[in-house]
């Protein structure tokens, strides 16, 4: 680093007077007192603790310096230091400061005659130099210091504003405050799939030793390897993303912000922060080194990098990263769909495959019918190569497509969450026969609160101007049951699944004005205070049924 030695000799000598101040009897005159209470409180912000990690702010091209001295009474100690650049590439060096015993007399008696201590400054010190480096990979230094040298650190970035942390200590004997990494650090890829990556480790020594307060935390994104956990967690901060305070803490949902999400399954968790530059994952293994990295896309290169955290002290050791491409989507199996045929799929979002349907058209008018089972679907739909439509189904959807006889159209289906889903598919060229029945504008049920009693409930539905068949079933429910219930639904069941005991009634109804096809019904024989999840099934001329939206709803407690 490039530096002005004169001007590192008079805040050196100033310090080592400051440093030295405590032990100095109180001089005689106020002035002067007041003169070593300033000068020590100043640069008592630039001494460097020991023992502790201390988070350093830089700003562009403008350099920091950070002092340290011994002990008092201590001949000869090992120190190290430890400096982990949190963002990028920065230079840092050390200079020693050797006095001698003269100059240490006259600074402990408070000379402070300017012109006469640099004089003596220069002739009895010397500054060297003994360690320099600029890069951005967590950098250790270990060396012996004795109880006459003044030891000065100097940071500067070139590239922008950053921050950095810094670890200095003399105590050899009370343990790390790092974790300690294995002689061979590195990650070893053991199986790469079209959706997973398998990765082992060497157990790190402190894991070994102290397996309940230290643990592996594994990072996956698709940008680049980080050397350092602080490092990761810059570069998330700067896609958008607040991270909580550390990856060892983020055990706690409470932490969690709403651009993540986390994922707690077989004692591991996984966060994973969505931003709209990509996916950074974050999975915390307990002491396991070996993890396969699930729910990856197929064809994807990945950079993988382990961390050792003691959840004590938040500090961390990196191994070194790694990276592997998952293999390629095997081409789908073509299903062939048949002209007025029903067919069911069942998609598995956690392999992330897509299903593929292919229809050659008979007539140039084709009507494909999706509805929807349960979870989340996304159709795909292209026409002698060409997209004609892509869109996620919601409850029952009809896509009325033209074209020209013998088209080849290719349906391609897709489950967009974790949990298994479900679809119906129907590909028709007879407009005038559909198999789904006609539905209403809302397939909501409406509760009346007035009109509800300890032992009642009265719902109402919309019906449409085809005369068709309404079927209304009961279940009783707990409180912490509903979410699941709602979730769990299968929208595609037929009334005739359901027990026997659920069923309330079935009627016929249609209106021809549709401002007055709508009907209301009284379910009595409810216990009061209880929770009942109602249920109405549309049933059209074919036969197929369609479950309107559950209703959840509580009778009164008291009456």
């Amino acid at each position: 680093l490039k530096m002005s030695w004169l001007w590192f000799y008079l805040p050196l000598h100033l310090l080592m007077a400051a440093c030295l101040c405590h032990s100095i009897k109180a001089p005689t005159s106020s002035s002067q007192q007041s003169f070593k209470s300033d000068l020590f409180n100043f640069y008592h912000s630039l001494i460097l603790a020991n023992g502790k990690e201390t988070t350093v702010h830089l700003l562009k091209d403008i350099p920091k310096r950070y002092y340290f001295v011994l002990e008092e009474g201590r001949a000869l100690a090992p120190f190290t230091i430890t400096v982990t650049p949190c963002d990028v590439p920065i230079e840092w060096s050390i200079l020693v400061h050797k006095a001698s015993a003269s100059f240490l007399g006259k600074a402990a008696q408070g000379d402070h005659n300017t012109q006469e201590v640099s004089k003596s400054q220069k002739a009895t010190s010397m500054v060297s130099p003994i360690f320099n480096y600029k890069g951005n990979s967590v950098e250790t230094y270990m060396g012996m210091s004795s109880h006459s040298a003044l030891y000065m650190l100097e940071f500067l970035s070139t590239e922008r504003d950053t921050h950095i942390t810094v670890y200095l200590t003399t105590d050899t004997t009370s343990g790390h405050l790092y974790p300690e990494l294995p002689l061979d650090p590195r990650l070893d890829v053991i199986g790469i799939g079209h959706t997973t990556v398998t990765l082992t480790w060497k157990h790190s020594p402190s894991v070994l030793q102290n397996k309940e307060n230290i643990q592996y935390c594994l990072l996956v994104n698709e940008k680049h390897n980080y050397k350092s956990l602080c490092a990761a967690e810059t570069a998330i901060r700067s896609s958008g993303i607040k991270l909580p305070p550390t990856l060892a803490l983020s055990l706690s949902p409470y932490l969690l912000e709403p651009q993540q999400v986390m994922i707690l399954s077989n004692s591991e968790l996984s966060i994973i922060n969505k931003a709209s530059s990509g996916e950074v994952r974050q999975i915390c293994t307990g002491t396991k080194n070996t993890y396969t990295v699930p729910s990856l896309s197929p064809s994807t290169q990945y950079y993988f990098d382990v961390f050792v955290v003691n959840l004590l002290t938040n500090a961390s050791a990196a191994y070194t990263g790694t990276f592997a491409r998952t293999l390629e989507e095997p081409e789908p199996k073509v299903m062939e769909l048949k002209d007025g045929k029903v067919i069911q799929v069942v998609l598995d979002g956690r392999k992330q495959k897509i299903y593929s349907l292919q229809y050659q058209a008979r007539h140039k008018k084709v009507q494909f019918t999706f509805q929807l089972c349960r979870g989340q679907v996304r159709v795909h739909i292209t026409k002698n190569g060409k997209t004609v439509a892509s869109e996620n189904i919601l409850g029952l959807r009809y896509l009325s497509l033209k074209g020209k006889l013998l088209d080849t159209y290719l349906v391609q289906l897709r489950s967009t969450e974790e949990p298994n889903s479900s679809v119906k598919v129907q590909v028709s060229s007879h407009f005038n026969k559909p198999l789904f029945p006609l539905l209403p504008e809302s397939l909501k049920i409406k509760s009346f609160s007035k009109l509800r009693t300890c032992n009642s409930v009265t719902i109402a539905w919309l019906g449409t101007q085809e005369q068709s068949k309404y079927c209304v079933y009961k279940k009783r429910i707990e409180e912490d049951q509903v979410w699941m219930e709602l979730r769990s639904t299968d929208r595609c069941s037929r009334p005739e699944s359901r027990h026997k005991s659920e069923k309330v009634l079935c009627k016929y109804f249609y209106d021809i004005n549709l401002q007055r096809a709508v009907t209301t019904e009284t379910i009595k024989g409810l216990d009061a205070g209880t929770l009942y999840m109602f249920d109405v099934y549309l049933i059209g001329p074919s036969g197929i049924p369609v479950r309107y939206h559950s209703k959840v709803v509580k009778t009164r407690k008291k009456c």
